[in-house]
């Protein structure tokens, strides 16, 4: 039975909050630490952990499969879990659950109470009923000391659900320890979004995942409310915070019924454009729409709206990257081979491209005949060190051909292939040839073939897994066919194609 107008707002005051009136009194931040206690557990989500727990993996099990790499952001929203938990599990269901974060930036609009600049959490743990999460506290306290944008605003946390219900989604879908940087904001200017983004870009990086806390459209009708959503989503993802605003506006102007706002944590995503603006290494892609005239428990009279929207990191190198890449390979093959010792790297005059957490191989060439190649695919150290390591290996550890002699180095060609995160397969009709590498995996044992390898033999599709599972994971030719296949993309680049060849 559909609620009517009274009991539907009422609903929706009690998952989303009140609009209370609060002091701006700060406190000091010193003050003895105090953990944050759960505020919404028993309205948005379940204070029982079994439940709660339950409920999280049953949203995660019907969540779409990851299907997109090196997440920088998601845009989650902040209902109670019964109307818009599916959708929060579909944007963070993308993020790799494997992976390791310095910290995960929660940046969420205050429902509670109004102020300038922003709130970050310094006292003590997040809390929730499935136990503490840490706090970077000295991480907080830096940030407050650069800028008075920046504070500790102690009711900003006290009643505020936009940023605790983020944290039980993170918990269950990570598996590596992380800590949380709490951020509410306070503010309704564009400016100060602008100048708080300006102040978080040096943590905006593959080290760190951002959660953006928004719902979207708030009380219009059903239909009205999904077009109103489709268009604040396409304002979204054109990366633009001029085009974002000028959507906002225009909307007011339409006078929707019953249209309280389309975005209501609109500053929040206004930071995340204002980070990710002019940059075309980052991609927003739109990945999951629900409102809670969807749920079983809303009607469709008056909604409220979700997205799940995701921003990932497009990897690039310029040539000067790549040549400070072929330089580190080249001096630490010279080094290793004729000395023993590998050259130190001096990191602070890299670019951040180079400190990049990623897999790469290194190929080593004589007479344009393969001398040695070697790679990794685990992203847990930065580039150049892993080029490093991969130098040495193709010279000396590569199982096909003896160690690399001093009166062979200058004669090298060095290649480089920098490794995009696998992609696991169920139909070979997802493999690309030229574009895609192979990886092939079938109990212990494992093989793989770079994308330039069916470019270079002019193989088909099936004589590149063919010879890959019986060359290179010695599974016999058809061992690929029962066998778990990957696929990844490399950004290849050489000596000769950079510098000319090399005598």
């Amino acid at each position: 039975m559909q609620t009517n107008r009274f009991s539907f707002i009422l609903l929706i005051s009690f998952m989303f909050g009140s609009q209370l009136g609060c002091s701006s009194q700060n406190q000091d931040a010193s003050a003895q630490k105090n953990d944050r206690k759960p505020a919404a557990a028993g309205r948005f989500y379940s204070d029982n952990p079994t439940e709660l727990r339950s409920m999280l993996n049953g949203f995660f099990k019907e969540a779409i499969p990851r299907k997109q790499e090196q997440i920088a952001a998601i845009i989650s929203p902040h209902a109670g879990y019964v109307f818009s938990g599916q959708v929060a599990a579909n944007a963070f269901n993308q993020v790799d659950p494997d992976r390791v974060f310095d910290n995960v930036f929660v940046l969420a609009s205050s429902h509670q109470v109004a102020f300038s600049g922003a709130s970050i959490y310094n006292q003590g743990d997040y809390v929730t009923p499935l136990g503490n999460v840490p706090v970077n506290i000295p991480l907080a306290n830096q940030l407050i000391g650069e800028s008075s944008l920046f504070m500790f605003h102690p009711e900003a946390d006290k009643y505020e659900h936009s940023l605790e219900v983020q944290v039980p989604f993170l918990q269950v879908h990570l598996k590596k320890p992380f800590q949380l940087v709490p951020i509410v904001l306070g503010t309704q200017s564009a400016e100060s979004c602008r100048k708080i983004a300006d102040l978080l870009k040096p943590w905006f990086n593959d080290r760190n995942l951002f959660v953006i806390s928004s719902d979207f459209s708030h009380y219009p009708a059903y239909e009205e409310a999904r077009a109103a959503d489709q268009a604040t989503c396409d304002a979204i993802v054109t990366s633009d915070p001029g085009k974002f605003l000028s959507h906002l506006d225009g909307y007011k102007k339409k006078r929707i019924p019953n249209l309280a706002t389309n975005c209501c944590g609109w500053t929040s995503v206004l930071t995340l454009l204002y980070l990710t603006s002019g940059n075309p290494d980052y991609t927003f892609s739109p990945l999951f729409y629900r409102n809670s005239g969807d749920s079983k428990y809303g009607d469709k009279q008056q909604v409220v709206g979700y997205w799940a929207i995701t921003v990932s990191r497009n990897f690039s190198l310029s040539d000067a990257d790549k040549m400070r890449l072929l330089e580190i390979a080249r001096n630490t093959v010279n080094g290793y081979i004729r000395d023993k010792k590998i050259p130190e790297v001096d990191a602070a005059g890299l670019s951040d491209n180079l400190k990049l957490h990623a897999g790469a191989f290194v190929t080593l060439k004589k007479g344009g005949a393969l001398r040695g190649c070697i790679g990794r695919f685990t992203a847990d150290i930065p580039l150049y060190k892993v080029i490093q390591e991969m130098a040495v290996a193709s010279a000396t550890q590569d199982y096909r051909f003896s160690p690399v002699q001093a009166n062979e180095v200058d004669r090298l060609e060095i290649e480089i292939s920098v490794i995009s995160p696998m992609k696991k397969i169920t139909d070979i009709d997802e493999l690309e040839l030229g574009r895609h590498g192979i990886y092939i995996k079938k109990g212990s044992v494992s093989g793989t073939f770079l994308p330039q390898v069916a470019t270079e033999t002019g193989w088909s599709k099936e004589e590149f897994l063919g010879h890959c599972a019986r060359d290179k994971a010695g599974i016999g030719w058809d061992g690929w066919k029962d066998a778990e296949l990957y696929t990844y993309e490399a950004l290849v680049f050489s000596e000769s194609e950079l510098s000319g060849h090399k005598e």
